[in-house]
Order: C-alpha cells, then structure tokens, then sequence
C-alpha cells in the first residue's frame, strides 16, 4: 500500500474543516519558498514544471508524503522536521514526482483534477484518511504559527491509494533519474529509505507511518543503493545554502510545533548559531508575544535584509495586542519581498486589526491582490470581509465570508454566506455570478468502486 507524497508552511496554520475529520494546513512563505526551490529542478527532470504541483503542508509531525492528483503535493511538517539534510527531502519529492510523471495516480485523479484544494482533502478524509489540525489567534487562525491541536487521526497513519510494488519501483529509478539529471546525490533519498526499511523490524504498533504506506523490504533497498552509488554525483556534498535554510526552517518548525521548555533543551543559550537564535525567539513569541521583540531585534540586527524576521517581529507585535505597531515590520517585510502574498495577508491583517477606519481602502487592496496571488488563504478572505464590512459593504463582506468557508472546506457555511450576499449584489454582475458558483458548488465526490 502507498500513500503517495510530497509536503507544504505563512508560518500560520490554515485550520479547515473537511467532511469528516479536521485538518490544519500550515502556511509559512520562508518554508514554501525553500520547498519550492528544492522541488524546480526535479519537476524540470520529470517533465512536469508546466504544471508545476503545487506544493502544500499539513500540520502533522509524521513523516510522510502524499499526491493525490498532478496539480499538488502534500507534505507533513514532520518531513522537515525529521530530515537532517536537504537531500532527504528533496528524495521524497523526486520520489513522489515519479508517481506523478508515472501516472500512477488513476484512482483519485479524476475526481480530483478540478476541484479546490479543500475538496481534495475533503475528499481524502472521506475515504478514510484524516490529517493533524491546529489553530491559534484571532478566530481560530493565525497567519504565523504552527498549530497545536490534533484533528481525529494522521493523514501519515493511514493508506489511501493501493500501488503495485511495481509502480513503487518506478518512482525509485525515476527519482534515481532526476537526481542524477539535476546532479544531486542520492544519499539523503537513501537514507530516508533505509529508516523505512528498518521500520519493518518493528511491529506496527511502533512502526513509522511513512514505511507502512511506503513498503520498503531490504532487498529493494539494497537494489536501490546499488544503483545509487553508480552516480558520479553520489558523494557530492550538500548544498551550503540549501543546508543553511532547511537548518533554519528546521528550527523555525520545531519552536512552533514545539513546547517552549522542549525548544529549550532542543537549542539551548549555549548555542550561538543562527538557527538557536531563530528557535528561541520564536518560543519566545509564543509564550511572551510582543515581549519577545527585543531577541527578534537582535536577529534583524545580524540580518536587516531576511524578510522572515521582520515577518516574525511583526507577529510578534500583531499577537501581542498592538496591531498598529505591527504594520511597520510587515511593510519592511513586504519591501523586501514585495510578490510575497503572505506579507500581504499580513499587512492586511494588521491594518484592518488597528481599528482605524483610514486604513481601511488600503486593507482592502493589500487583501484583494493577495488572493490573486494565492487564492487559498482563508485569512485573507477572513479580514477581506471585516474590512467591508467596516466599511459598510454588507453585500461583498458575505461574498468575501463565503469565499473563506470554501477554502476551509465548510461548503454549507459558505452556500448560506452566498446566498445572503446574492439578495442584496446586483443580479448577473461579476459578484454576484461568483455567489452563485458558491450556491451550485457540488464537492466531487471519490470514485470508490474503482
């Protein structure tokens, strides 16, 4: 059985609802970013950067991947977490692109092929699979952080589509293959098969759930690594700055998925590196908010130019009650990354959070261009509709809701919020037409029977 994979982080958990289960989505620009750069060069190998799959995370500590169709990969936070080196996660992902270039994924696909990304998951969880969840701040959600509430089960504990051993060892070669392409080791995929090889000495009970919907025997690993050891690329050492970043993500998601005392222990004040700084600020954030200014202070001083830590400092502020305050830092940050939609949706939420009615033109359209950019933030609809609705534009404040419900998955909630808004939006204008493909909306369904 194979879970087929691949995982996504604003730092800030998207938390959704889906049909049967609860899930959270981490969204995090620094750790998009570095999944994306590690995922390019593999989609070009596999003949699949014109649709280029968009990469996603889930908020659950397994290590564990998946694909449920072409257009996206899903990865567990737990991926990185766990991972030690940028090669294992770009494994994973060359692994999971051979599925994807192999068309291995005929059960889910065509349901799956138009639909949002919450009806995937939707999807997903209604046929027995259930990821991790979380939730902070205002209403439920937070922009950045990584959640800390757990949903009915694992997407990483459960097995969704049934693959041949075959096709698992067609996305081996073929991971071997882009690898070799891009001139990247395979070491690091090794690795994290060899931990899934091992896991079958254990029971179940205590078995990884990545190894038990990947089945790795000792044999096909040992097939693999000789394979593998044949590149002329194979003792090529990691990135440096590919290795600085996953370090620093590493720890970024560690603070956040983390209890402060375990941050602690894990990068305690003895060490000086970058990453401990990093970890230790973001604790810091979680437990004291805006009294942990002064260590982000210390770490934009080292960096003025790393967008993420104006990103962190305006959390900070923004968490800690004092929106107003909060815009500076998310301005630096969006100066410095200016295509960044996740920096807009903060800005956005800070402007409409300082509760000044001046703001609010500029809230609007720092919201709206973030949801051109990324059409699956329910924060930027969440405060999209505040905004209107402050600004007495009742009519786009329950088209704006309603647009939020769909991208958490609570379609009935957001048919009502539609239709609400279609009484009162001029019939057959662009708004109201967009209500109503909310009303009409019929979530695909999962073709069990195949």
């Amino acid at each position: 059985m194979l879970l087929a994979a691949a995982l996504l982080v604003p730092l800030a958990p998207a938390p959704a609802s889906a049909q049967r289960g609860k899930i959270s989505l981490v969204r995090d620009a620094e750790t998009e970013e570095l999944l994306r750069d590690y995922a390019k060069p593999i989609f070009r190998a596999a003949g699949i950067a014109s649709s280029e799959p968009q990469i996603i995370l889930v908020n659950d500590k397994a290590f564990n991947a998946f694909v449920p169709d072409s257009r996206r990969m899903f990865i567990n936070v737990g991926v990185l977490m766990e991972a030690e080196t940028p090669g294992e996660v770009i494994g994973v992902i060359a692994h999971e692109s051979g599925h994807i270039a192999g068309r291995h994924l005929v059960r889910v696909r065509a349901a799956a092929s138009n639909a949002a990304v919450m009806s995937v998951i939707g999807m997903l969880l209604g046929a027995g699979a259930v990821a991790a969840g979380a939730a902070a701040g205002s209403g439920g959600v937070t922009q950045g952080g990584v959640a800390a509430t757990l949903g009915a089960g694992s997407i990483g504990q459960r097995s969704l589509l049934a693959y041949q051993r075959g096709e698992e060892s067609a996305a081996d070669r073929a991971a071997l293959k882009y690898l070799e392409a891009t001139g990247q080791s395979a070491r690091g995929m090794l690795k994290t098969f060899e931990r899934m090889a091992e896991q079958q000495l254990f029971s179940s009970r205590y078995a990884d759930p990545y190894a038990q919907s990947h089945p790795m025997a000792r044999e096909r690993f040992s097939a693999l690594e000789n394979e593998a050891q044949k590149s002329k690329f194979f003792n090529k050492a990691e990135d440096p700055v590919f290795q600085y970043r996953h370090d620093m993500v590493r720890a970024k998601l560690r603070a956040y998925t983390s209890h402060p005392k375990a941050v602690a222990r894990a990068y305690p004040r003895s060490d000086k590196s970058l990453p401990a700084q990093y970890a230790r600020a973001i604790a810091a954030m979680k437990s004291r908010g805006k009294g942990a200014v002064p260590d982000i202070d210390k770490l934009i001083r080292q960096h003025p130019n790393n967008a993420y830590f104006h990103e962190l400092k305006g959390q900070a502020l923004l968490e800690g009650g004092n929106p107003k305050a909060a815009i500076a830092p998310f301005r630096r940050a969006l100066s410095i990354k200016p295509n960044e939609p996740q920096f807009m949706v903060w800005l956005g939420y800070a402007l409409v959070g300082a509760n000044n009615p001046a703001n609010l033109p500029e809230a609007e359209r720092v919201l709206k261009q973030a949801i051109q950019r990324d059409p699956n933030s329910g924060v930027a609809y969440s405060q999209l509709a505040i905004a209107h609705s402050r600004q007495g534009e009742r009519a786009e404040a329950d088209l704006a809701t309603a647009k939020g419900l769909m991208v958490r998955g609570d379609f009935a909630g957001a048919k009502r919020y539609a239709a609400r808004a279609q009484q009162n939006l001029k019939r057959g204008s662009p708004s109201w037409l967009q209500a109503d493909d909310i009303v009409s909306y019929q979530p695909p369904q999962l073709d069990r029977g195949r």
